[in-house]
């Protein structure tokens, strides 16, 4: 039995919660939402999944919450690249455009081309989705299909422009070097050395109590833990 965009949206109304959206609204998120946990999400994927025409009319909705339910279920393989650039410039808030976008983007057949190409756009918006598209990429591709030579050079950017960049662009940069120092062995010491030198990254996070995370810290922490260089299967959760 299929299930309606109408009845998806009721669920997500009735799963929204005033704390949740006012938690999210502090964060920048915009009206249309109704504030639904994520976990709570989960529960409609399996459904919606069955109907790829579907997910993609979630997203058109410009509800955020049914937004974010698209980017739980579309199929990234499938994902044109108008798709992608529609979407990109329909993100609302940074967890639509770092997060939902940027997932389904590193998993598409074009998640290098756009990342580049976003990461240069005067949009704020749409740049912080390059770098996040471009963080995810490296966290879910084996080090031998990376580009290490123009990722060397993003490291050496960041070193040198993340202090005057755009807000949100400083707290994706970061996660960048993050990403890198994790993901790619071979990059380790250049994505530690960057992560050192661009020290405390300070970003306006709204009425929050968010920390951005300090760049040699997670990335020691991660090589104490053994788990330099091992990818992750998918980076949409």
């Amino acid at each position: 039995m299929t299930i309606t965009l109408e009845e998806v949206m009721v669920e997500l109304e009735e799963m929204g919660n005033e704390q949740t959206k006012n938690t999210f609204l502090r964060h920048g998120a915009l009206e249309p939402i109704f504030g639904v946990r994520v976990g709570d999400m989960k529960r409609l994927v399996k459904d919606v999944k069955k109907d790829q025409e579907l997910a993609r009319a979630l997203y058109a909705t410009g509800n955020s919450d049914a937004m974010y339910l698209a980017g739980l279920t579309v199929n990234p393989k499938t994902a044109t690249k108008e798709m992608l650039q529609e979407w990109v410039t329909q993100a609302c808030w940074y967890m639509i455009s770092e997060y939902t976008v940027a997932w389904i983007a590193a998993e598409s057949p074009y998640a290098v081309e756009l990342s580049r190409e976003w990461i240069e756009s005067p949009e704020e918006q749409i740049a912080t989705c390059g770098w996040s598209a471009y963080a995810n990429y490296v966290s879910i591709t084996q080090d031998r299909q990376l580009d290490l030579d123009e990722i060397r050079a993003l490291l050496l950017r960041i070193e040198e422009s993340i202090h005057e960049e755009r807000n949100r662009v400083r707290y994706t940069m970061n996660a960048f070097v993050i990403a890198v120092g994790a993901y790619v062995v071979p990059l380790f010491e250049n994505a530690h050395k960057v992560a050192g030198k661009i020290g405390k990254v300070d970003v306006h996070m709204g009425q929050t109590a968010c920390k951005v995370p300090l760049a040699t810290e997670y990335i020691e922490k991660i090589e104490r833990m053994g788990k330099t260089g091992k990818k992750k299967k998918t980076c949409i959760c």
